[in-house]
């Protein structure tokens, strides 16, 4: 695995040991940030299932001003803290160890919008319609900002959630991508949410 564009571009990342996680192809993550970048001005991401961190610090190579990773392995968070550590973004990263659905009510208490929010979980947990639910219902999503759900081919995710709605659908080999913006924006009718930072602890 490696960074594929921008500032860390070229720089190899480390695998989460075993088989216990799931690592995007380089093929998958470049056609994800082709289809909703390539490059980024500024804003937050959420990497909700950092794995490796390979989407993250993708987007703050190509952009993000930070990321917040969270997974519930050990051993992925001690990757993502050592990849995050060899492109020099610690600065731009919060890592953190958390189930899923508790992190994205942690952050939500936090106050924070992100403009993109990248969920691989496990396949056979099938949790996409709860996070996306949660998402929607947390108002975590920026006006202009995507949620990017990576799921085995064939699997049918809801064209609507919430305040989410599907707005790409691509298949690579067996894996799907799809990809949810606000209704909201779509009409046009932006939030006037203020940007948030990232005071404090998740």
């Amino acid at each position: 695995m490696r960074v594929i564009s921008g500032m860390c571009k070229g720089r190899h990342l480390q695998a989460v040991p075993g088989m216990s996680t799931r690592p995007t192809t380089d093929k998958v993550k470049e056609a994800i940030f082709n289809m909703i970048g390539p490059y980024f001005a500024d804003g937050i991401g959420l990497d909700l299932f950092a794995g490796s961190g390979g989407l993250g610090i993708e987007a703050l190579s190509r952009g993000l001003e930070r990321v917040v990773f969270v997974d519930h392995d050990a051993k992925a968070v001690q990757t993502v803290r050592k990849n995050v550590a060899a492109c020099g973004l610690e600065k731009r990263a919060e890592i953190y160890r958390n189930d899923a659905e508790r992190a994205l009510k942690a952050v939500a208490k936090r106050g924070l919008r992100f403009s993109a929010i990248f969920l691989d979980p496990p396949y056979k947990e099938k949790k996409w319609p709860t996070l996306l639910s949660l998402i929607a219902e947390r108002d975590l999503l920026e006006a202009d900002g995507v949620v990017v759900a990576e799921h085995p081919a064939g699997a049918e995710l809801p064209e609507e959630v919430g305040n989410l709605r599907q707005w790409k659908r691509e298949t690579y080999g067996i894996t799907g991508i799809t990809i949810y913006r606000r209704i909201d924006e779509q009409k046009g009718d932006e939030s006037d949410g203020e940007h948030c930072r990232l005071p404090g602890e998740l």
